[in-house]
C-alpha cells in the first residue's frame, strides 16, 4: 500500500512540473484566445477495505467500553443468583460402607454417618431383624408387605384399592361411602341420619319408633300388633258382682265384660292406653257371639282412653265379648 501511495505522489509531481513548464500566451498577439480553465487536481480514491478497517476502528472506540461494562455486570448478577441459591442448601456428603464397617453394623449399634450425610445402598438389602425408623420413611417405588401390617393411624389422599380390609373397632367416614357390594353388619347399625335406599330391603325383624310411608303398603303376612297391655277400669254400669278383663295393646285386643246383678244400660269398661294418641284415634268394635250383638254397642273415646257402653240394659250374669283396633 505505501508503494501505491509513492506512486500517486509522484504523478502529482510530475503533473505539477508540466505545468509550470508550459509557456505563457503572448499578450501581444493580436488574436486573443479564450482562457482555458487550470484542471484540478483530484486525489485517488482510498481502497475500499482500508476505509472499511477504518470506519470499525472508529465505532470500536465508542462500542467496547458499553461492551466490557455490561459483560461484568452479567457476571456478577450470576454470581449473586448462585451464592443466594446454595444459602439454605444442607452440604450433604456421600460414604461408602467398607465390609468392616457392615461387620460393626451386624453385631453392634453402631451410627453410620451424620445427620446431614446420606447412605446409598446400590444392591439390595436384607434384614433379618426388625428396622427402625426414627423419623419419616419415603418410598420412592411400591412398598410391598408381606405380612400383616400394624399402623397407628393411616392418611390416605389418593384412592386405595383393599381386597379385605377387617376393622375391630370403629369406622368413621367423614365424607361420602360407595359399596359396591353386598353390606354385611354382624351387629348393629345405627343411622343417626336419614336412609336412601334404591332396591328391597330385607330383613327378618325391623324396630323403629315411627314409620312413614309415602306410597301403599303391601304385607303378604299376618299383622301383629305388638306392646304392654293397657290398664282398665270397671264401671259401675256392670251390676253389683260384675268384672271385666282384656287382653292386647294400644291397638287391638279383646274385651270380657261378666254382668253382675243389678246391670243397666251404659258404660260396662274404660280402656286406658299406655300413650297416649298425638289426636284422638279411631276404635273400631267388633261383637264376639250374637249375645253382643243385639246388646246395641257404642264406644267413648278421647286421645287418653276408651270405653264400651250399651243403649240397652245388659242380661244379669251373662258375658259379652267384644274385639277393638285403634288407629289414629
Amino acid at each position: 500500500m505505501d508503494t501505491e501511495d509513492n506512486k500517486d505522489n509522484e504523478s502529482k509531481e510530475s503533473l505539477d512540473s508540466s505545468l509550470e513548464s508550459t509557456p505563457s500566451q503572448d499578450q501581444s498577439d493580436d488574436k486573443t484566445e479564450p482562457a482555458v480553465p487550470e484542471p484540478q487536481y483530484q486525489a485517488p480514491k482510498q481502497h475500499t477495505l482500508k476505509k472499511v478497517l477504518t470506519i470499525l476502528s472508529q465505532k470500536s472506540s465508542v462500542y467496547l467500553p458499553i461492551f466490557a461494562v455490561l459483560v461484568i455486570a452479567v457476571a456478577v448478577l450470576a454470581y449473586l443468583d448462585y451464592q443466594h441459591s446454595n444459602q439454605n442448601k444442607t452440604n450433604l456428603s456421600q460414604q461408602t460402607l467398607s465390609p468392616s464397617d457392615l461387620n460393626n453394623i451386624a453385631n453392634s449399634n453402631e451410627v453410620v454417618g451424620a445427620s446431614n450425610q446420606v447412605l446409598t445402598v446400590q444392591s439390595s438389602s436384607i434384614f433379618n431383624g426388625q428396622v427402625l425408623v426414627r423419623k419419616d420413611l419415603q418410598v420412592a417405588g411400591k412398598l410391598q408387605v408381606g405380612g400383616s401390617l400394624t399402623l397407628t393411624g393411616i392418611v390416605v389422599s389418593g384412592n386405595s384399592v383393599f381386597d379385605s380390609v377387617q376393622i375391630n373397632k370403629n369406622l368413621s367416614v367423614g365424607g361420602n361411602g360407595n359399596i359396591q357390594g353386598t353390606l354385611a353388619v354382624q351387629n348393629n347399625l345405627s343411622v343417626n341420619g336419614g336412609g336412601s335406599f334404591g332396591g328391597t330391603v330385607s330383613a327378618p325383624q325391623i324396630t323403629t319408633n315411627s314409620l312413614q310411608l309415602n306410597g301403599d303398603l303391601t304385607l303378604t303376612q299376618h299383622i301383629t300388633a305388638g306392646g304392654p297391655i293397657p290398664g282398665h277400669t270397671t264401671l259401675a254400669s256392670v251390676g253389683s258382682g260384675g268384672t271385666t278383663s282384656l287382653s292386647g295393646s294400644d291397638s287391638s285386643g279383646t274385651i270380657t265384660i261378666n254382668t253382675g246383678s243389678g246391670a243397666t244400660a251404659g258404660c260396662y269398661i274404660s280402656v286406658n292406653f299406655t300413650s297416649a294418641y298425638n289426636i284422638t284415634p279411631h276404635v273400631l268394635i267388633t261383637p264376639v257371639g250374637a249375645s253382643s250383638a243385639t246388646l246395641g254397642y257404642y264406644v267413648n273415646r278421647n286421645t287418653t282412653s276408651f270405653s264400651v257402653c250399651s243403649v240397652n240394659p245388659p242380661a244379669s250374669g251373662n258375658t259379652y265379648i267384644y274385639d277393638y283396633f285403634v288407629i289414629d
